[in-house]
């Protein structure tokens, strides 16, 4: 027997059941979103609920919401990673410490993280006491909860920075030696031998960093829900208003989990196609 059928036949039994766990959830939350399975009352095949949350204003207002945290926290952690993993390629002294330091925010609840960060940026907080110490202004700037999602941003960018580092650090550290080299006697800088050769052989790995983040940051709810802006709501703190003790409405709620799932897959789409664009316009620059 192939080693590649042995192995596909070993995974088999779990693979099986997990994937038909996933597709029973997926299809439950479509069939909802619809009607059926409906939790309230009788089953009932209809677009009332899809039509109902489109004429909903908070509910554009959650998926733009959503989607702005999503691509900026993404792409942030993204372009923050890649210079690191760069300058961490060949180990030197402290090296080994500043890559846990960068891992360190795996080790820390997003809950408690948000927490912290309230304290640090709160009206009377570390930031705006030691700014009013040192005179930069004479009285407490609010900070918390600002209504552009700065706050959201930082900890998602400081929460995922782990997953694109250690994506990005693999594919970095696979690429051999040689053909750095070999670059290099050829002609090309730093800059060429990014683009030429870099950043061609880890492209997959940065999609992977992109669309993983993407996916999380959209689907959050507990920095939301700590440090977002009281006046906007995430598609996870809206669909917990709906499912929960506010309406009730657990057709609703399919409906904003359906959204939330076409904006993760269509988010990914498009990431992966603009990597891929992106570095073939910068090979030929």
């Amino acid at each position: 027997m192939p080693n590649g059928l042995r192995i596909i036949l070993l995974l088999t039994p779990g693979l099986g059941l997990v994937m038909t766990l996933m597709i029973w959830v997926l299809y439950r939350a479509f069939a909802q979103s619809f009607g059926l399975y409906n939790f309230n009352g009788d089953d009932l095949l209809t677009l009332s609920h899809w039509q109902g949350m489109f004429q909903n204003r908070r509910y554009w207002n959650a998926l733009e919401w959503s989607g702005y945290i999503a691509v900026v926290s993404a792409t942030l952690a993204v372009a923050v990673a890649y210079p690191l993993v760069i300058w961490l390629r060949r180990p030197f002294k402290g090296s080994f410490l500043l890559s846990a330091l960068i891992k360190a925010p795996y080790f820390v609840p997003g809950l408690v993280a948000a927490f912290l960060l309230i304290n640090v940026i709160s009206y009377h907080g570390f930031v705006n006491e030691f700014l009013i110490w040192i005179g930069v202004w004479d009285q407490p700037v609010r900070m918390q909860n600002d209504k552009n999602g700065y706050a959201i941003i930082g900890l998602q960018v400081w929460k995922q920075l782990p997953l694109a580092f250690l994506l990005l650090s693999g594919a970095v550290a696979a690429i051999p030696d040689n053909v750095l080299h070999a670059a290099q006697d050829l002609g090309a800088g730093t800059w060429d031998r990014f683009r030429k050769v870099v950043l061609p052989m880890t492209v997959t790995a940065m999609q992977a960093s992109l669309i993983l983040i993407f996916i999380g940051a959209a689907g959050d709810f507990t920095f939301q829900a700590v440090a977002g802006p009281t006046r906007e709501n995430s598609l996870a703190t809206l669909m917990v208003t709906y499912q929960g003790a506010s309406y009730s409405d657990w057709n609703g709620a399919a409906v904003i989990g359906v959204t939330l799932m076409v904006l993760s897959l269509l988010g990914s789409i498009v990431f992966a196609a603009l990597v891929q664009i992106v570095a073939k316009l910068m090979e030929r620059v």
